[in-house]
């Protein structure tokens, strides 16, 4: 008789990595469209073409979705490199008011500044992944103009980094107004007066 090797496997089925694509996409599509509130779980299915049971098996609750789908937004920030604090620091806004200018990213902000003050594991999701990529690539631009010599000494860098995201968030979702290239030059103006020597 022949002797089977074991081979230790996960228990159920593997995931469908395309199954989660869609799982993410809908529910990021979703929250654009309805706000976080609205949604549900089987919006979310039938949005992703994919069945409940599918879905609940993987998720047992929008949370956990949202969580994974936020994870992959922004986890690929380009960190440009143009040699000078000022031509990187453009660039990053520019690539920032892109975001800014597509019409749905107006609902999918609002909801999830919402759904933060009333759930923690939205919020963590958010700043840390979300936020954090943002953050991290202005950082980065700093870090080198830094070594450069073009910063004042001394420079508070996760300040700075609040100065020049701030302005166009509280354009954005408090004033109503447009993020284009032409107000995050000027954000940039202005702040990199204060920072750079």
């Amino acid at each position: 008789m022949t002797r089977q090797r074991i081979v230790n496997r996960p228990r159920g089925r593997p995931r469908s990595q395309d199954a989660d694509t869609a799982l993410h996409a809908a529910a990021i599509a979703l929250i654009r469209d309805i706000g976080y509130d609205a949604v549900t779980m089987e919006g979310i299915a039938e949005r992703a073409g994919v069945g409940k049971a599918t879905l609940y098996r993987r998720f047992a609750s929008k949370e956990p979705l949202v969580v994974e789908a936020l994870g992959g937004i922004m986890r690929k920030v380009p960190v440009p490199d143009t040699g000078t604090l000022g031509g990187d620091v453009r660039r990053l806004l520019r690539s920032t008011s892109i975001m800014y200018e597509d019409p749905a990213t107006r609902h999918l902000l609002s909801g999830l500044v919402a759904a933060m003050a009333r759930n923690e594991a939205i919020a963590r999701a958010v700043r840390h992944g979300f936020v954090a990529t943002w953050r991290d690539a202005m950082r980065q631009i700093l870090a080198r103009a830094a070594a450069r010599g073009e910063l004042r000494r001394g420079l508070d860098a996760a300040f700075a980094t609040h100065l020049f995201a701030g302005p166009l968030l509280y354009r954005f979702l408090i004033d109503g107004d447009r993020v284009d290239e032409r107000f995050t030059r000027r954000v940039a103006a202005v702040v990199l007066r204060g920072i750079a020597l």
